[in-house]
């Protein structure tokens, strides 16, 4: 490596440190130098691999004699492909079979019956003893009986085995003697002319990842075919090469080693001083105290807010503000709630929708809101519903009904385009229409999903909600953008999820009681929509905020990948 390769790689460590997936980046750049013949300088002195070659051969060729392995008939070495990379003129092109005995382990039938409790038993070597990103593998989970032998195939210490099913491809390295079975490929090099960790890092390579990922095959499980691996062509360097490449390689990633460390460390560290800004934030008891704690996020704004994840949460938190009365100020001259709860009572009864059996607010949430607010159960300030949609037979052809698939409301924002379309009937005054200001609830999802809210803004009859949804109208006293946010914000999406019924193999649903009896806190109608404007703003601004991350991100990859490109 010369000394314009070895500048431009150190300053890989800086830029990789900045870059998303930078280190992952810079650990491929390492392997690629490697096996490319530029990691470490040649030595003049060292025997030619040409050289080398040739005892390996004649090595290889007695271990496959003597283990019976199968050998390919001739090698395939073929310097001129121009899908190859040029290597030093003291290294060679070969194949895998030139240098390594090959084969496919093997398991026993029926497996239970070779299985034993015997500590002295056969070490029963399966892809769940691996740990990846670990080199060597050093004790097993299982053992069988020697009797299962004749079906499987032993490996020893400094053999290397690799993945040939399931994620295919990965390579380590025995500690132990024992048996593998058909999940694994064994790659055994003859010892002292092969360093065997120079092997293993080759296979780790984009070169060898890259010719595994077009030799693998199955139409379900795809699998390595071991006459495909003997085929794989490798660069091989002098043996004493192998031992600088081998230590630098490790000096190396080392250093990477180092770098993910600080990267993680100072990742939790934001994350712990974002989580106890957060707490202060929502727990002060006074102006004051809020203040220091909003003081204290915006002094230290840039480092909180340059992950998008802190972003998600300060979204979380900014809902939470405004359900606790603590987005914006009160104004004493708003009408006061109970004028508007009256108006509210006074149409639900016009409606005949108020009936003794009404489900009634039980508790409020844990937290506080202003005095002048009121709890209220979800069901009290309804107009319509809830009430649960139609799920019918989607058609391959356009058809006046659209119905939505629960795509259309995961992210908390109603998504049109995520509908089907359908050949039933459905009257223009059905109550499965969506009209503006109807707001869609998922009945049934993962947990992570059931309870969320969106609202439909646009014109009536465009679109039918599904079965896993319900419907609900809120009354014209109350601020529907107001509500879906208060029914977006953590309390209430925990209480939901809380209630939501369904075992762990099934999925979890809440039912129209649950959410009838979600409690909401009502502000003034004036409040509700100073609240709502306020979070629109907010919520652009950490659009502008994420989409300036993601820019930076851009940024930092595009210029480790044109410092990679020049080494």
């Amino acid at each position: 490596m010369n000394n314009e390769t070895a500048a431009l790689l150190e300053k890989h460590f800086d830029t990789a440190f900045a870059a998303p997936d930078g280190i992952k980046k810079l650990r491929e750049l390492i392997l690629t130098l490697a096996m490319q013949g530029k990691l470490v300088p040649q030595d003049p002195t060292d025997r030619p691999a040409s050289e080398l070659l040739k005892a390996i051969e004649a090595e290889k060729n007695r271990l496959v004699k003597d283990g019976k392995f199968k050998s390919l008939e001739s090698s395939l070495i073929n310097e001129a492909d121009p899908t190859l990379f040029q290597i030093p003129e003291n290294w060679v092109w070969c194949s895998l079979d030139n240098i390594a005995a090959i084969a496919r382990g093997g398991s026993p039938r029926p497996i239970q019956s070779y299985m034993t409790d015997d500590p002295n038993g056969l070490n029963w070597i399966k892809i769940g003893d691996s740990d990846r990103g670990k080199i060597y593998i050093n004790e097993t989970r299982e053992r069988i009986i020697p009797e299962g032998l004749k079906k499987t195939r032993m490996v020893f210490p400094g053999d290397l085995i690799l993945s040939n099913s399931m994620s295919f491809g990965y390579p380590y390295i025995m500690n132990i003697e024992g048996c593998i079975h058909d999940g694994w490929l064994l790659i055994r090099t003859p010892d002292k002319l092969v360093n065997k960790l120079f092997i293993y890092n080759l296979f780790l390579s984009n070169h060898a990842r890259k010719a595994f990922m077009a030799a693998a095959a199955g139409a379900v499980v795809q699998n390595l075919n071991a006459d495909k691996v003997r085929q794989l062509l490798i660069p091989l360097p002098p043996l004493e090469e192998q031992h600088r490449i081998v230590a630098e390689i490790d000096r190396l990633m080392a250093r990477c080693d180092e770098l993910e460390k600080l990267r993680t460390d100072r990742n939790q560290k934001r994350t712990t001083v974002h989580t106890a800004a957060i707490d202060r934030l929502l727990t002060a008891q006074d102006d004051r105290s809020f203040s220091t704690a909003w003081s204290f996020i915006t002094q230290h704004f840039s480092e909180l807010y340059s992950v998008k994840e802190n972003v998600t949460e300060l979204r979380k938190v900014i809902l939470q503000l405004a359900v606790m009365g603590k987005l914006v100020p009160q104004d004493p001259n708003d009408e006061p709630v109970d004028n508007l709860l009256t108006r509210i009572l006074t149409e639900r009864k016009e409606l005949k929708l108020v009936r003794p059996t009404d489900i009634q607010l039980s508790q409020p949430l844990d937290y506080d809101i202003p005095t002048h607010w009121k709890w209220q159960c979800l069901n009290a300030i309804l107009v319509f519903g809830p009430t649960n949609g139609f799920s019918p037979q989607a058609v391959d052809y356009e058809t006046p009904v659209r119905s939505l698939t629960l795509s259309a409301t995961t992210s908390g924002k109603f998504k049109g385009e995520y509908s089907k379309f359908i050949a039933n009937d459905i009257p223009s005054n059905s109550n499965l229409w969506l009209r503006d200001g109807d707001i869609l609830v998922q009945r049934g999802n993962t947990l992570e999903y059931v309870g969320v809210s969106a609202i439909y803004r646009g014109e009536p009859n465009c679109f039918i909600y599904p079965d896993l949804m319900m419907k609900i109208r809120v009354s014209s006293e109350i601020d529907a953008n107001f509500l879906c946010l208060v029914m977006s914000s953590e309390p209430c999406r925990n209480f939901l999820r809380s209630h939501a019924s369904g075992t762990s193999g099934t999925m979890p649903k809440i039912n129209q009681t649950t959410l009838k009896s979600l409690p909401i806190p009502i502000p003034p109608l004036a409040e509700q929509h100073r609240i709502v404007a306020k979070i629109d703003r907010l919520m652009e601004f950490c659009d502008r905020l994420e989409a300036s991350i993601e820019a930076t991100k851009i940024k930092q990859t595009d210029l480790l990948n044109a410092v990679m490109s020049r080494v």
